[in-house]
Formats: C-alpha cells, structure tokens, sequence
C-alpha cells in the first residue's frame, strides 16, 4: 500500500499545469509517453530488499505522473520519494514525461543526491531533464557540476529552447559571468529566441548585473511582446546602473501603453527617485503606492522608507514607517540601522524596545545596527545588556554581530573583551581587523595595530581606506617613518593613495614623523581634497613652526571651495602662536568672527594666550583670559604658565599653577614649571618646597626621554643613560661632538640645569641629556647624508638647541627633532623655529 504525508496529493491525482510564477505555463509538459526500457533506479532509502509487488490495476505511468505533479502543486514534493520506491518494486516503469516530473519533484525537495541519481540512470533524456537538474544544482550552489551539465546539453545535440536559455543565463548571474551574456545571446539570436519576453527579460538581467545598459535596451527593444516582466526588468536594469532619469522615462512609457506597475516596478522606480535625489518625484510615486495599495508590501514599504532617509527626511520616513505593516523584521531592522547610522542612537534604542513589544524577533542585521548605536553612545552596560541577548538567540557566531560587539567593547574602553572576541570568532572578514587596529590606534597601542594590518594581510585579506588611514594613524602616533613609507607604497600598489579619507592620513603620518616635505608632496598630489586635507596641511606647518607656509595654505583654501570651520582656525592660529606672528595672529582672531560667523572656543583662545603669552605681553594674555565668555580649561592656564617660565615671572607664574592645580590636583607638569620659575631665580626653599609637596602627594617628574628609529627598532635613551649596549661608541662620538662644537665658538649655557652645583658639572651633565644621546647613536648609526629623526617626551632645552645647531654644521647632516611642543629642523647651523619656540 501507497503511503504519503500529505493526504491532499491523492485528492488531486489529476494533470495540473505547473507555473513560473510570473504567470506562464512551465516547461514541463509531455515530450514522449513511449515507456523507458528499464525501471528507474531506487533510492538509497529505499532498498531494503522486498519483493517486487504487482503494479495496482489501471495504473500506467501518466498515473504516476499525475500523482507526482499532485505532490509538487500540494507543497509537498517529498512525498514523491515513497511514491518511487513503489514504482520500482512493483516493477512498474515510466516513462520520460513521469520521470522528469520525478527529477522535478526531488529538486524541489532539495534532494539533489536522489535527483543527481535519477538523471544519471535515465536511459533517455531531454533539454527538460537537464534543465530541471540545472536548476537545482544551481539553487544548491554546486555550481560546477551545472555548468558541466550546461555543456553536456548541447554536446548530446539536446533541443536549446528558450526555458533552456533563460536557466543558462541565470546560471551566468549566480557564478558572477554576466560578462558572458553577450556570447549566449548571440546564439539566441540565431536560433531566433531573441523575440521571446521571457528570454529577453533574463537576457536583461544578465545584462543588468554585467552594467551593460544599452545591450539590455537594445533586447529589450526586440521583445515583440512585451510583458510586465519585461518593463519591470529594464526599470530595475536601468535603476541598479545609475540611469535613473531612464528608468524615470520608462515608468512613464509603461504606464502609458496600460501596465500597471506591481510591487517590484516600485522598487526600482523608488531607487531610481533616490539616485535622482529629487523628493517631490519620490513623494508622486508614493502617492501611486497609495493609489494601489502597495504600500503594505514589505518590499515597497522598506523602500520608501529607504528613499526618504536617503534624501535627509527621517520624519518623512518614520511617518512611513508607522503607516506600513510591521510584523517582518526588515522594516524594524532598517528605521533601527538609519537611526543608528545618523547618531540618532537613542532613538535607535528606543525602537528597538518598541520592536520587542511588538512580538517581532531581531535578526544579525538588527543587533548589529544596535550594537553600532552602543557603540556611539560608548554605552558599556547597555552593550553587555544586548551581548546577554545576542548569545540568547545563538547569534554571537554571525560575523557581523561579532564586529559590532568588539566595536562596542573597543569604543567603550574595554578593548581586552574585543581582543577576546576576535580570537573566539569562527569567521572574520576585513571589518573584523578594522575593528581591532582602529580600535589599537585610538587608545595609543600603535604598534599592535601595525601587528594587526601585518596579519590581516598575510591571511589575505583584502585592506580599505579605513584598514589604511587607521594603520598610518598607528605610525602617527609612533612616529614610526618606515612602516609608514611601506603602508604608502601599498597604498600606491592598490590605488588608494588617490582616496581623500587616505591622503589625509598620509599627510598626518608624514607630518608627525617630521617628514613636511613629504607631507606636502601628498597634499599637491591629492585628486580632490577636502575640509580636512587643508586642516591638515595647516596643522602640519603649524607644528613645525612654518607660520608662514600655514598662512599660504590657509589663503588657498579661501580660494578654493572649501570654507574654513573652527579646527582650520585652530590650526592658523597656532601657526601665527607657534611663529610670533602677533597681528596676523589677532588679525585672523577677529577675522573669524566677523567674517565667518566662528564663535572662538577653548583652544582658539589658548593659541591666543599662547602668542600674547610667549611675545611677553602677559597683561595682555591675563586680560584676555579674564574677557573669555567661559570659564578657562586647564589648558588657557598651562599656556599662560608655559610663558611665564619663559619671562620669569613668578607671581602670575605661581597664580596659573594654582589654578591648573585646582582643576587637575595631580598635573606634574604644573609642579615642574613652578619649580622651574623659582629655581630661574635662585628661589632654592621655594623649589625645595615644590618637590616636598610633589613628593608628600606621590606625584614624580616625569623623566626625560628621546628617541631613535633604526631599521624598524626604537633605541631609547633617558638622561645620563649608560644602559645602551653601544655606549661606549655613544660615549666617544659625545667627545668628538663636544671637541668640534667648542671650536665653533659654542658656549654652555649652564642656566639650562636647575640644580645648586657647580658650572663644571652643570657642562657635564648638559652633554648628557638624553636628545645628545640619541643623536650621537644616530650618527653612529646612519649612513651620510641621511636625515636624523628624532623624539623627546619633554620640551628641549636651551642649550641642547644651541648645540645641535651647531652639530648641525660640523657634520653636516639635517637634524629633526620633535619635543612635546613642535618640530625643530636643524640645518647648516640654523633651526626652522628661528630660536622662537
């Protein structure tokens, strides 16, 4: 006896006529009702040895077919498994018509293993047989094994119908060769199929993917007759391929000739309206929707809810999104990602709560796009909340979740759990390395990010303008020059040199690696900059103390389209601070008021006080920060203590330490300035009082520390450093530098120690300071002619400025050093500061 899992396939025992789904007949209809030689092979699940049994009387094979196509139109093609077995045990054969319904009803089942058997043991097979299994192979993702049969097909002389042509050009589209479309369509052509609606729409989407809009308007004018598919095809074709006023014109011209559009016509015509970036032509297609009643399709509502996001109106969309219905989760997942994307990411939040009442359950996309607003709000328990959740549902394992998650982690400071993460992830992609090395570089951790980018590229992962400009921020931050030479040269290698967001963070790193020379270069080679590669360049001068070049950067910038914003202010103003350009200075304070609507902020007036400040006029620095329409940052009052370390000014000396100890009780370098300014005047029971308090409160004097890259290894030295394996070579070269300087009429400056000794242990000690270190090894080191690059975590001195540039000249070699102010080039005896710093 015949048993099935659904009882509704025996009630419709009868030929019904399979669709397409776009309303056409399918292909499978009767070629033969000739009996095949010999019975179809079992089923591996079905041989377990008994007997043959008599076939049922009146049963033949169009019987069997009928049932089979009854299983398939139930919805329950795997009912035609236990139909099988009993054909062959009873010994019962079919024929081709019934054993393609078969092939049809197990790749429907997705049994492509009984299919693939079926097929293989067929003694005769038609276009129908190879197409059915085409396709199945191809839904099942075995790629190769359908092209085969593609070849196979035409090789046994098998009938190229028009079903057989549209299955090779979907199966072109699936293995990323619509680039070979032109090649099928020519042999449609020749058998004549070029006419047919439904080869010339799969023809068009072929040609769609491939970009090829002309070939696909050139099928689609060949059509004789033209269906709904059709238009709606060279819509999208024209849509997906940014000619949307096209796409526009052929809604009209569809309209008129008296189709009406469906759901997936919208769609396309709603992107077509957002490429065009016009909103009243968006809001007139919404009115159609209305008009027809698709507005309540998923497809249609996601799409309006993507046109007017797109084109800045979030109102608009969410109006859009209370109309529509809500029970899928696209829509949910989409107005959460919009809000989440704008920094909207309480309202992302919010609709995520309401989403939950609604009984709608989150997928990936949704918890990612929540995690993202987590992750702007730098929200840690919020993120450990929707972590709690994720591993709820098991979705910890998608890639994209887990991006979010360490990007979570990584922003609210707590990269530790994103490493943890990374290394638990059974997936990664190059979101997940960007996560990390922006992630290292934004903390400080450069060189852990370098390590990063250098295994994301030997697993071969393929490096974005995000993976680039955070690894040169990374040699930034290090002031590493050759990593970052090498990332330049990939950057070269893969035509992202030519990025805007790249070329920034080249001139960055090249900039604070004390290469402005090359900085430059990457600024005159930019395809188009933007308010950020001007702000850059103008920083770039500013720290190395080339006021002028800043000021000429900043000109062209007016020149060009650009507008100037509150950070290029910053950046001239600390030009003219850092050059003693005292009006243009004041001129561009005034100037950015009242000529470019800028209200002055915090750091536009610390460059003030700064440049007041350093010129001497401290009444006036005093003055200006008493007219600050708020209260100083710390930063006002370090600068107004920085100047009077420099003037000797004890009294409002001593008032800016006060107040930047009020506000940051344990900021060393206000105890040090103050002990400074008293030791300036032999003021000895003052500083010894300043270093009693320092050490009463556990607050140390950070130490003195410079140093030297050579072939990608640092060499550190601190202030009478012995512990260098070098050091005696250091030692010698010292002794010559000294020997040579002296008889350049060089005189120490011994004010430069703050230490009651005698004179002659203060020259002893200044030729010890860690920067004389450093660039003794580096002239050790260093082949002639080359630059020296050097570091130093604190201000230089006085006299090590006016030894160096006359180290300068004995040598000669150009000399870079970077303090924790600016950049000093030593050249030929001179310094680009001028001896302003």
């Amino acid at each position: 006896m015949i048993r099935f899992s659904s009882r509704r396939a025996l009630r419709c025992a009868s030929v019904a006529t399979p669709c397409d789904g776009r309303g056409r007949s399918s292909f499978l209809q009767p070629s033969s009702r000739g009996f095949s030689a010999q019975p179809a092979r079992l089923p591996e699940q079905c041989r377990d040895g008994s007997e043959l049994l008599p076939p049922p009387p009146g049963f033949d094979s169009h019987s069997y077919a009928s049932i089979l196509q009854a299983c398939i139109h139930s919805g329950d093609p795997i009912s035609a498994r236990p139909l099988h077995c009993d054909v062959v045990k009873r010994g019962a054969c079919l024929d081709l018509f019934a054993s393609n319904i078969l092939l049809n009803a197990y790749v429907k089942s997705e049994l492509l293993g009984d299919a693939r058997t079926l097929f293989d043991g067929l003694p005769e097979r038609n276009t129908i047989s190879f197409v059915t299994l085409i396709q199945g192979l191809a839904q099942g993702l075995r790629f190769g094994e359908a092209v085969e049969l593609c070849g196979r097909l035409h090789r046994e002389g098998h009938e190229l119908n028009p079903f057989a042509f549209t299955t090779f050009l979907k199966l072109l589209v699936s293995v990323e060769r619509a680039d070979m479309a032109g090649a099928v369509h020519a042999c449609i052509c020749k058998l004549g199929h070029d006419t047919n609606a439904f080869v010339g729409t799969a023809l068009i989407d072929a040609y769609s993917v491939g970009g090829s809009v002309s070939c696909a308007k050139d099928v689609f004018g060949g059509i004789v007759f033209k269906d709904m598919v059709s238009w709606t095809g060279i819509i999208s074709c024209c849509a997906e391929n940014g000619c949307f006023e096209e796409a526009m014109g052929l809604f009209s011209q569809m309209r008129i000739v008296g189709f009406k559009p469906n759901n997936y016509t919208f769609v396309s015509v709603l992107k077509a309206c957002l490429g065009m970036g016009t909103i009243h032509l968006g809001r007139s297609v919404h009115g159609c929707t209305l008009k027809t009643h698709y507005e309540l399709d998923v497809h249609v509502g996601v799409g309006l809810l993507e046109l007017y996001s797109g084109l800045a109106d979030m109102e608009g969309a969410r109006r859009v999104f209370e109309e529509i219905p809500k029970k899928d989760v696209v829509p949910w997942s989409f107005m959460i990602g919009r809000y989440a994307q704008i920094s909207e990411s309480r309202k992302a939040v919010e609709l995520f709560c309401q989403m939950r009442r609604a009984f709608v359950l989150p997928n990936q996309f949704t918890f990612a796009s929540l995690l993202q607003a987590c992750a702007t709000m730098e929200s840690l328990q919020l993120g450990e909340q929707v972590h709690c959740n994720v591993l709820k549902v098991g979705l910890d394992s998608d890639v994209f979740v887990s991006n979010a998650l360490m990007d979570v982690y990584s922003k609210s400071g707590r990269i530790d759990i994103s490493v943890k993460i990374f290394e638990e992830s059974q997936a990664t992609n190059d979101v997940t390395y960007n996560t990390l090395i922006v992630g290292f570089a934004q903390i400080g951790e450069g060189q852990k990010a370098l390590n990063l980018f250098s295994n994301m590229l030997d697993h071969q992962l393929t490096a974005t303008e995000v993976t680039y400009s955070s690894a040169l921020r990374a040699c930034a931050g290090l002031a590493s020059l050759e990593p970052g030479n090498q990332i330049h040269s990939l950057t070269i290698k893969t035509t992202y040199d030519k990025n805007t967001v790249v070329g920034n963070s080249l001139i960055d790193m090249y900039a604070k690696c004390g290469a402005i020379k090359e900085a430059r270069l990457v600024f005159d080679r930019m395809h188009a900059r933007d308010e950020v590669s001007w702000n850059s360049m103008i920083s770039a001068y500013s720290m190395h103390g080339l006021g002028g070049e800043a000021l000429n950067i900043f000109e062209m910038m007016n020149a060009s389209k650009s507008r100037p914003n509150k950070l290029t202010f910053v950046g001239v103003l600390s030009a003219c601070s850092n050059s003693g350009l005292m009006d243009q200075g004041q001129r561009y304070f005034h100037s950015m008021v009242h000529d470019y609507g800028i209200e002055p902020c915090v750091e536009h007036y610390t460059c003030m006080v700064w440049l007041w400040g350093r010129l001497g006029y401290l009444d006036k620095a005093m003055k200006l920060i008493q007219e600050m329409p708020f209260e100083p940052s710390v930063m006002v009052w370090r600068a107004l203590l920085g100047a009077c370390v420099i003037h000797h000014n004890v009294e409002l000396g001593k008032l800016s330490a006060e107040r930047v100890l009020e506000m940051e009780p344990r900021d060393e370098a206000a105890y040090v300035l103050l002990s400074n300014i008293y030791a300036n005047e032999r003021r000895w029971e003052n500083v010894a009082a300043v270093r009693k308090k320092m050490k009463r409160r556990g607050i140390k004097k950070e130490p003195g520390l410079s140093w030297f890259e050579y072939q990608g290894t640092g060499h550190y030295f601190t202030v009478g450093d012995t512990s260098h394996p070098d050091m005696k070579l250091i030692s010698g070269m010292l002794e010559w530098l000294n020997m040579k300087a002296r008889k350049e009429g060089f005189v120490p400056n011994c004010s430069a120690i703050l230490l009651a000794v005698e004179d002659e242990e203060k020259e002893r000690l200044l030729w010890l300071h860690s920067e004389r270190l450093a660039l003794a090894f580096a002239l050790i080191k260093m082949p002639y002619g080359n630059p020296i690059r050097i570091m130093k975590n604190l201000r230089i001195c006085v006299d090590c400025h006016a030894a160096i540039k006359l180290i300068s000249k004995v040598v000669p070699r150009e000399i870079i050093i970077r303090d924790i102010n600016r950049f000093h080039h030593f050249h030929n005896g001179a310094c680009s500061c001028a001896d302003y710093w």
